[in-house]
């Protein structure tokens, strides 16, 4: 399939499929009148991929374990993250209202419908966004997704399975049983520090770094609202999705505790045509855990 996208401004994009594509911080406004930056690279048709966080600078999605080899990724930077700018409203950081930014990418690049990916978080702005506009959406997929937009709860067991079977780390035992404490409702911001490795299939360096980086890459202000009072409305969402007749692909981490594949697998239900895909011992991030397997699994589907 080929399409072609073009931006706006001084910056125009050209996406056919397999042509490479490079561009530096293309922008558009936002309905109302907020700047927003977008970073396409790769080769390939378009995929857009909305980040978590919530709230955090796209950049950290990187090219998705090599996925820019096979899609032209475009990484938007959400209001008041990255090279975006900051609304004059603050309440605009809701999730809902951000629905109406990503409809105005989808104009800007002139795409009659997209491959859409969230991640974490941004799986609730991605679901938000098809239950509104499901005509727009040719293929999505929700990345380790959060689950707040379609009300699914995960059981504080489930978060302790998907951490038991890193019980041979050297780490463990602090970790599992901070864990512990919030799986019990008796959490603290020091135990929500603690259980950090239970987020990626390995705790290198690498992974500490990256864990380190958050406290920057993220506006803290647009968190707290993102999923505010009135954000989400699951019973409507799940209602629109088992209507939803496109192909769905839900990627999964077996070791993920924040998205275990109980909470997964339920998710890949509400559809009724989705994949579920599961990385062996993988986390909440799994294009660092094995970029191969995530690319070819992703781009496997969209083909």
């Amino acid at each position: 399939m080929d399409q072609a996208c073009h931006g706006a401004g001084e910056t125009r994009l050209t996406c056919t499929g397999g042509a490479a594509m490079v561009a530096l911080m293309p922008t558009l406004s936002a309905p109302d009148g907020t700047l927003l930056a977008y970073h396409a690279s790769g080769s390939g048709d378009p995929l857009i991929c909305l980040p978590g966080g919530p709230m955090q600078d796209s950049g950290y999605l990187g090219g998705l374990g090599g996925l820019d080899a096979r899609r032209t990724l475009i990484r938007l930077d959400l209001r008041g993250t990255g090279a975006s700018g900051v609304p004059e409203d603050p309440a605009s950081y809701r999730c809902d209202r951000l629905v109406d930014d990503v409809e105005a990418l989808r104009v800007h690049l002139g795409l009659d419908t997209v491959d859409l990916l969230g991640h974490s978080a941004g799986a609730n702005l991605a679901a938000l966004y098809t239950a509104r506009y499901p005509e727009r959406v040719a293929r999505l997929v929700l990345l380790t997704p959060g689950t707040a937009a379609v009300g699914l709860e995960t059981t504080g067991e489930e978060r302790l399975a998907a951490a038991r079977l890193r019980s041979g780390e050297p780490w463990f035992g602090p970790a599992y049983a901070a864990l512990e404490e919030l799986a019990a409702g008796r959490g603290s911001a020091e135990a929500f520090e603690a259980v950090a490795p239970f987020f990626h299939g390995t705790w290198d360096e690498a992974a500490r770094e990256r864990h380190a980086a958050v406290a920057l890459q993220r506006n803290g202000e647009a968190a707290g609202v993102y999923a505010s009072a009135g954000a989400f409305d699951p019973e409507a969402t799940r209602a629109v999705f088992a209507e939803f007749g496109r192909p769905v692909l839900v990627v999964a981490g077996e070791g993920d505790a924040n998205t275990p594949v109980p909470t997964a697998t339920a998710y890949a239900e509400l559809f009724p045509k989705a994949e579920l895909a599961v990385l062996a011992g993988g986390g909440h991030f799994p294009w660092h855990d094995d970029g191969e397997w995530l690319a070819a699994t992703v781009d496997g589907f969209l083909s």
